[in-house]
């Protein structure tokens, strides 16, 4: 019991940490289970969108690589080998071209819905600090009105004024990193549409070739 309580020890720091913050939460009030709600949500949907990227497969393939499965189809392998055979089994060059077109929409279109609740929650977490600050700052002027100035009304003050500051902060520790995880996902979805283009490039030129020996032979 004592090695969970002592604050020089480990565990004991982790605990009282952890009483610490339970009691903020509980001073913060209502709003905080919003707040906290919208933090998770926000932050489930980031880490689903890069295990979803990482899981495309195209930063672990070299591009040596896929040039070669755009010409060898017995060498693709993997994720990124079907959907190589997806485009690359077009008869002709337009059907190839709408081929990518729908392979892109299918590709980015989940993860700019989900960015785009990324941003609705970014936006909200700090909306939902400040109703907090409100109720927080109705309940401080309450006291003030209701109360005679003994202990009991300074401490319903005091209350108030910390809820408002409480949910306050923690809108805006809630907003911030998700700004800055929003950010970086989208970069990585920019750079996997950008990767669709290229390959589509590839896979352009190689059809086209293939067309132009099929007409001269």
């Amino acid at each position: 019991m004592f090695a969970l309580t002592d604050p020089t020890t480990s565990t004991g720091w982790f605990a009282a940490q952890f009483e610490a913050a339970m009691r903020i939460w509980i001073d913060g009030g209502w709003a905080m289970i919003a707040i906290a709600g919208t933090g998770f949500l926000m932050f489930a949907i980031g880490v689903r969108m890069c295990l979803r990227l990482w899981g495309k497969g195209h930063r672990r393939v070299p591009e040596q690589v896929w040039r070669l499965w755009i010409e060898h189809p017995t060498h693709r392998e993997g994720r990124l080998g079907r959907l190589i055979d997806a485009v690359m089994g077009a008869p002709s060059l337009n059907l190839a071209a709408a081929a990518f077109r729908g392979l892109q929409q299918a590709e980015l279109a989940p993860f700019q819905r989900d960015l785009k609740v990324m941003k609705v929650c970014i936006a909200a977490a700090p909306l939902f600090g400040l109703f907090g600050t409100v109720t927080g700052m109705l309940a401080t002027f309450g006291a003030l009105a209701s109360g005679s100035g003994g202990d009991q009304t300074m401490a319903a003050i005091a209350k108030g004024i910390s809820e408002a500051l409480i949910t306050t902060e923690t809108g805006l520790v809630v907003a911030l990193p998700g700004l800055f995880f929003q950010y970086q996902i989208a970069r990585q979805k920019e750079a996997y549409a950008a990767f669709l283009a290229h390959l589509e490039t590839v896979c352009t030129q190689f059809l086209h070739r293939q067309s132009t020996r099929r007409e001269a032979a």
